[in-house]
């Protein structure tokens, strides 16, 4: 599939040590000629970290899309009746944020850019990044994951002999997941060994 001029919404919340892997792939967006437009949750662009300071990270979005970060869910809102979205990704997708969204709760901007795509019934990418997706969160990801227009990148377990329960997507995939959304489809297989060395041994 051809992007070129495709607007697509990509939603940064909290998990701070993936950024570095959006930016690789947003770039990749930037160079199939995708309309991108930055979305961050109130975490991302209000918290440093020893992965970054919060303004870094807002000027990183904007110098690579060339578009203005919407910070508030005002400024999301029209995402779905005035200026709709071909595709909403939020990556990386935190637990709470997950949580949040499988119970239909919208307190903040990358949430409300992604129910207002799904008001217009265009696909939402989420790239799941948390702790607890095996755990309590569990319940949560599989309710997404039997949602309409709701799709996800390919995911493992990122760690799987120390924290049992986490799950991280293989942002590599994201373009390629992007486009498969857009054809209404999910990218196979969805659920894959995050790196070679946490196989089964």
């Amino acid at each position: 599939m051809n992007l070129a001029g495709k607007r697509i919404g990509i939603g940064l919340t909290g998990s701070h040590h993936t950024f570095k892997q959006v930016f690789v792939q947003l770039e990749k967006l930037m160079r199939e000629q995708a309309e991108v437009i930055p979305i961050v949750s109130y975490t991302v662009q209000n918290t440093d970290t020893k992965f970054g300071k919060a303004t870094d990270h807002i000027n990183e979005l904007e110098r690579i899309t060339g578009n203005k970060v919407i910070k508030t869910i005002p400024e999301a809102e029209p995402l779905g009746p005035k200026s709709p979205l071909d595709c909403m990704v939020i990556a990386p997708l935190t637990g709470n944020s997950l949580s949040k969204m499988a119970n239909a709760q919208t307190d903040n901007p990358v949430l409300m850019a992604a129910k207002s795509t799904l008001r217009n019934q265009n696909p939402v990418l989420l790239g799941v990044t948390t702790n607890d997706a095996l755990g309590l969160n569990g319940t949560n990801l599989m309710k997404l994951m039997n949602s309409k227009n709701i799709y996800f990148i390919p995911f493992g377990q990122d760690d799987p002999y120390n924290k049992p329960n986490s799950v991280s997507a293989k942002l590599d995939y994201l373009v390629d997941s992007v486009k498969a959304a857009l054809n209404d489809q999910q990218l196979q297989p969805i659920i894959i060994p995050y790196t070679a060395e946490n196989m089964l041994k």
